[in-house]
């Protein structure tokens, strides 16, 4: 009675662990097949549009409301300034997404290679 119990318990355990690394691989390979496609086929996907809002230039002595406003110079450094924070940023977090995914598959994969093993080892040798 208490050897099948713990036969019980230790197929449970095996087995939830198989699936807890099979659902870490699948999640990884799902983000790194998204990333995938939004970088070469969808590539507006993940595209961030920002509304131009220029800051206004504050002028010494002046209340809020009596600011100047920009020169067309200093709006377009601004746009650029947009862009080019926008384009970092969406590069950072496509790294971001790649390392989560490849971490997952990295963990998940022995995790199930290794639980699956001896679960197919028990059933052969039984």
């Amino acid at each position: 009675m208490e050897t099948n119990k713990k036969e019980l318990i230790r197929s449970i355990y095996l087995y939830l662990f198989s699936l807890v690394g099979l659902v870490l691989v699948t999640i990884g390979l799902v983000r790194l097949v998204d990333l995938g496609l939004k970088v070469y086929i969808f590539k507006g996907a993940d595209e961030v549009y920002l509304y131009p809002e220029y800051p206004a230039r504050p002028v010494k002595g002046l209340s809020a409301e009596e600011t100047q406003e920009l020169t067309a110079e200093e709006k377009e450094k601004f746009k650029q300034e947009q862009i080019e924070y926008q384009t970092k940023s969406q590069a950072s977090h496509r790294q971001s997404t790649a390392a989560e995914s490849l971490a997952m598959i990295i963990v998940g994969l022995p995790l199930f290679l290794y639980h699956w093993r001896v679960i197919q080892k028990d059933k052969h040798g039984k």
